[in-house]
């Protein structure tokens, strides 16, 4: 980190902060702006730190990645558990839709708890 320097704007001096180069990274997913909303207005202090080092894209990035890959991995346990196969897709679809709603609606519950509001 560099020097701190400051400027003069009127009768005050103030610190001429600046955020580092971060590279490249792509938008964020559902998750990520979920966890970041929560962090500014339930967790101010830990969201003002991780954006003040540089770590808060970073963290937000994770937690929706690791939210995806759970979610993906809590999908087919869920719907085993559930009874859904292929078979009551072809026999009775808008049934399949359901319990496919319930299942995903049961692993964001699980998701938002343990990832999110955490």
């Amino acid at each position: 980190m560099s020097e701190l320097t400051y400027i003069q704007s009127g009768d005050y001096q103030i610190p001429n902060l600046t955020l580092e180069e971060q590279a490249e990274v792509k938008p964020l997913g559902k998750y990520g702006r979920m966890r970041k909303n929560y962090l500014k207005e339930h967790r101010t202090v830990l969201y003002n730190n991780l954006l003040l080092s540089g770590k808060l894209t970073a963290h937000l990035q994770e937690i929706d990645e690791t939210a995806n890959r759970r979610l993906e991995q809590m999908m087919p346990e869920l719907a085993a558990a559930a009874g859904v196969t292929e078979s009551l897709k072809a026999s009775d679809p808008m049934r399949w839709v359901g319990l496919m709603n319930n299942c995903k609606a049961q692993a964001e519950e699980t998701i938002l708890t343990e990832l999110i509001y955490n």
